[in-house]
């Protein structure tokens, strides 16, 4: 089954907690936690997102290079404004658990501006 939701006015959490539990199949009469499942989502309107102000400044997501000192970081804010799409699959993808079916997973959320 393939949902469709509609991200406008929605906030960023409980939307990702949704979308997690729609990917694991938890939605569907046949769940099965060995199995990926089959149910898609489909995001639209992702520009229209809400996200709190101070959230924006105060959530920080971290990266490192691999050198010694290189620890890199950028704000919620900034890294919504270059790449939406990317906030939140990265967001539904630390909901899900950490197993090998993790990337199966998440190949059936499809996100559109």
């Amino acid at each position: 089954m393939e949902y469709i939701i509609d991200a406008t006015n929605k906030k960023l959490g409980r939307m990702a907690s949704e979308i997690a539990s729609i990917l694991q199949n938890k939605k569907s009469a046949y769940y099965e936690p060995r199995l990926a499942g089959s149910d898609s989502v489909l995001v639209k309107n992702i520009d229209k997102l809400d996200i709190a102000a101070n959230k924006r400044e105060q959530k920080i997501y971290y990266r490192h290079t691999g050198y010694m000192g290189h620890l890199k970081e950028k704000k919620l804010g900034i890294a919504y404004a270059e790449n939406p799409a990317k906030v939140l699959r990265r967001t539904v993808e630390r909901m899900l658990p950490k197993n090998f079916l993790k990337m199966k997973r998440l190949r059936r959320l499809i996100i559109e501006k």
